[in-house]
């Protein structure tokens, strides 16, 4: 069996992408996974931590303005979709799985053209641009939302919740605690802008750190690699505190099982993770995303009471007062808990799974 799975740019498609071939792996030991991203994006050293080989394609976004990059676009996708191209006679795919980002464009061109069994995964309730452009081609497209007719073909699409990694609701809190060095009495605040960091969170939590020093609150800060260097010395003071700034967080499991409540961006995959790992959280949906779909993620918890919800322009004023009362209301966090896990979708990796393999059929049993 061969897969190619295509797709990147944030953790947001990488990690569902790497569930998914985790588990195709677990499944079909023998398999041959090949991953497909951009050159220069996060996916170019994230898939080969995760044990899997991948080849860069040289694709880009358009800008929303007129830049010479996008004068170069239409030459980079024709590139793009040859390369993909020579792949695909070279690698001789059972099948292709897109998870949104530049990449899958033009390996799933590619495939399609061909013939080659396909199946796009879109995580968030407002469908990405690559996606909507591909849905009429591909055979199967899975999805985390309901009502998502309205974006694509009601007879390809399967709701199969997000993938997430198996191992990401698993972590222990007593071994969260010794890893991050945490004390076990003393609540745990962990604040996470996304794969790629998150200038609100992080100018909000750069103010707030002497207040969660005064409340005896600890804190795993993942900044992400742009904000690092203003935010590691910032908190550098509050160390011996237990405040810890962070560039990335490899052991999510460990953190999650350590934090009281998250703060968080909404991107699919993290409100994804937040019901699977049954988590208090209060969400702050970035503004910086395409019709503004990380607030309707985040509404899909708020509404059911399973979330609280703070929006980008409030969280200098309003984020850390949410943050530190919540801290202080166990039974609000419970309750909170208990509505997130009842929205989970433990099942998604396998389902999604179940689906590339129906598509495989004619050639592989499962």
């Amino acid at each position: 069996m061969k897969v190619i799975i295509s797709g990147g740019g944030t953790g947001g498609h990488i990690f569902p992408a790497v569930a998914i071939a985790n588990e195709l792996r677990r499944r079909h030991p023998s398999a041959e996974i090949l991953f497909v991203g951009a050159n220069g994006r996060m996916e170019m050293t994230r898939v080969p931590e995760a044990g899997y080989r991948i080849v860069g394609l040289d694709v880009t976004g358009l800008q929303r303005r007129l830049t010479p990059q996008n004068l170069m676009f239409p030459v980079r996708v024709f590139r793009s979709v040859r390369k993909a191209g020579r792949l695909l006679e070279e690698f001789q795919p059972d099948a292709v799985v897109g998870v949104g980002g530049y990449a899958s464009a033009p390996v799933l061109l590619a495939a399609t053209s061909r013939g080659i069994p396909s199946l796009i995964q879109e995580q968030n309730s407002y469908a990405g641009l690559v996606n909507k452009l591909l849905a009429r081609r591909v055979d199967r497209i899975c999805v985390a939302y309901e009502g998502m007719e309205k974006f694509f073909p009601a007879d390809k699409l399967v709701l199969t919740g997000n993938p997430v990694r198996a191992e990401i609701a698993s972590g222990n809190r007593a071994e969260a605690l010794a890893f991050f060095g945490l004390d076990a009495s003393r609540p745990v605040l962990l604040v996470v802008g996304g794969s790629l960091g998150a200038r609100t969170l992080n100018e909000a939590t750069v103010a707030a750190l002497p207040r969660l020093q005064q409340g005896g609150v600890q804190l795993l800060w993942q900044t992400g690699k742009t904000y690092y260097p203003q935010a590691a010395p910032a908190a550098a003071p509050y160390e011996a505190k237990g405040l810890h700034a962070l560039e990335f967080i490899q052991r999510m499991d460990l953190a999650y099982a350590a934090a009281d409540v998250v703060v968080s961006r909404a991107g699919a995959l993290s409100v994804s993770e937040l019901c699977l790992t049954g988590k208090p959280s209060i969400l702050v949906p970035s503004p910086n995303v395409a019709e503004d779909h990380q607030t309707k993620n985040a509404m899909a918890l708020v509404q059911r009471n399973a979330a609280l919800l703070v929006t980008d322009t409030q969280a200098a004023a309003r984020l850390y007062d949410e943050a530190l009362a919540l801290l202080h209301q166990p039974e609000r966090r419970q309750q909170l808990a208990t509505n997130a896990l009842a929205l989970a979708r433990p099942a998604a990796t396998n389902t999604i799974v179940d689906e590339l393999e129906k598509l495989m059929q004619p050639n592989f049993n499962s």
